[in-house]
């Protein structure tokens, strides 16, 4: 096996979202900060990695790849010892796809919407509907947990490891209440038992949550 090398920000929920899956692969990587506010991202080594300049971007033994989403499809794919994260059967597959999807078009979107406001352009009053889009993934969380361990199923995939990052870095804005979401809740307790998580997780989280209260945010 070649190096890996993951490049990325402990506070980025895609980030996280790959070192939960290294970790499950119990994969050898290097991980490498990138200071964005030092225009890393934005050098010509960098470029030539990832023409999007985001993170996190995966570098396998000079294959280059970034995207969260494609990226944990990609290292389940070469290395996991079974197909349990990312299933090859098709309609399975189909669902975690869709859940993934999910993920990259509402659910991080929603977040991110409220990240930025704070933390880049620190904008400190959060509109009251960005707040209720949060709610509606919560909603549809617990609609997926409905009759099922994990939200593509009844065994952990790389579906859950994405919602895992962008819903506890969510609940600083918006708690998860038992008694109104008590599948996502449990679902929730699951995660935060994992052997792994607080290393590839709970660190990131906690220094982003961190910060956000620091800047002392409203709801509006």
């Amino acid at each position: 096996m070649g190096k890996i090398t993951l490049y990325g920000i402990d506070g980025s929920p895609p980030v996280r979202s790959v070192l939960l899956t290294l970790k499950a692969l119990n994969l050898p990587f290097e991980y490498k900060v990138v200071n964005l506010l030092a225009g890393e991202h934005m050098t010509p080594e960098f470029l030539k990695m990832n023409p999007l300049h985001t993170v996190p971007t995966l570098d396998d033994n000079g294959f280059y790849i970034g995207d969260s989403h494609a990226i944990n499809a990609y290292l389940v794919s070469k290395y996991g010892k079974t197909d349990i994260l990312y299933p090859q059967e098709l309609q399975y597959r189909a669902i975690v796809d869709q859940r993934l999807f999910y993920n990259a078009s509402v659910a991080l979107p929603s977040l991110r919407a409220i990240l930025k406001q704070v933390l880049f352009l620190n904008e400190l009053n959060i509109p009251k509907e960005k707040i209720d889009a949060l709610a509606e993934v919560y909603t549809t969380l617990e609609l997926y947990l409905k009759d099922q361990t994990y939200v593509a199923g009844n065994m952990q995939t790389i579906a859950d490891f994405h919602f895992i990052s962008v819903i506890t870095t969510a609940t600083v804005f918006l708690e998860v209440d038992r008694s109104t979401y008590p599948k996502l809740a449990a679902w929730l307790e699951r995660a935060k038992s994992l052997p792994y998580y607080e290393e590839a997780n709970g660190k990131g989280v906690a220094g982003i949550i961190g910060l956000i209260k620091s800047k002392d945010p409203k709801i509006v």
